[in-house]
């Protein structure tokens, strides 16, 4: 009797949540899959057509060059997110009391409204008088257009996005902190450097973090979306290429909200939603041999 009492507490105390996942999120999802199979326009009611908005898919020449500029993002920016995180995590660990201060540092660019950071990245990729270019003059380097060349859009969006990389050095730096001290000293022992103390040692107990780290920024890459959006759409500016920075949930927003295709919207929604699951698996997959989670028998 105390059990079931016990259960309809639990039950009502996390109600709110239950009734807000059913209503902004389960029932969301079901209604695009219906959706994914109508031609709907907002205005009129949809009109079942089956696949066709699959087939029209594979058709689309947008969604290749969308996909190809999304992957094509994700690919190179989500190991240099980490690398990047690892280094400053690695330096502020020992930063002693300093600490305090650096973690505040990298964390605040973490706060700024991601449509501030694309309008942040017009200003300092500018290929006229941006600061980027300002920077590399000062070295004798004639910095590329990186808002106008489409061979250079995509590279100055992936240098934006280490922008925000705060987060992730905080995580690290808590796994750090976690890595038990003896390993260090029996590595000084055996006469072990940095070098290989951090790969031997450090990379692998905290793996855990830095896969956390990888899979969340692989699936928040395949989705990005508002600072290139801000930047190389919302300005309604034509003189940029925005062909170079189509990244394939612009194209969704694009097909639903000004195209108002939201079934052809909702097919691309599902055609995203299994590349991230293909993905995610392929990557749990792999880390069952390189990431060690302290305590698991192996």
């Amino acid at each position: 009797m105390s059990r079931r009492r016990e259960t309809r507490a639990a039950l009502l105390f996390i109600s709110p949540w239950i009734i807000g996942f059913l209503v902004f999120t389960a029932w969301p999802i079901i209604y695009s899959a219906y959706l994914s199979l109508t031609d709907y326009d907002v205005i009129n009611d949809p009109n079942y057509v089956g696949f066709e908005n699959y087939e029209e898919l594979f058709r689309d020449p947008d969604v290749g060059l969308a996909l190809s500029n999304t992957f094509y993002f994700t690919i190179i920016q989500v190991p240099l997110y980490v690398i990047v995180s690892l280094a400053l995590a690695l330096l502020l660990d020992k930063a002693g009391r300093a600490s305090g201060f650096f973690r505040t540092a990298f964390f605040l660019p973490k706060m700024t409204p991601p449509v501030a950071v694309g309008i942040l990245l017009l200003l300092l990729f500018n290929g006229q008088s941006g600061l980027i270019n300002e920077a590399l003059g000062w070295f004798g380097v004639d910095g590329p257009a990186w808002t106008t060349d489409p061979d250079w859009v995509k590279p100055g969006l992936i240098l934006m996005s280490l922008w925000s990389v705060g987060s992730s050095v905080i995580i690290l730096l808590a796994a750090l902190r976690n890595v038990p001290q003896e390993l260090y000293d029996s590595a000084r022992v055996d006469g072990a450097g940095w070098w290989k103390t951090t790969m031997r040692i450090t990379v692998p107990m905290i793996s855990g973090a830095l896969f956390f780290i990888f899979i969340v920024n692989t699936i928040a890459g395949f989705q990005t979306f508002t600072e290139a959006y801000t930047a190389y759409f919302g300005s309604g500016n034509t003189t940029y290429s925005n062909d170079a920075a189509l990244f394939y949930v612009i194209y969704l927003f694009r097909q639903a909200f000004e195209f108002l295709n939201m079934g052809y919207a909702s097919a691309m929604a599902w055609l995203l939603f299994v590349i991230i699951m293909i993905f995610t698996a392929i990557q749990i997959k792999v880390s069952r041999r390189f990431v060690y989670y302290e305590g698991e028998q192996r």
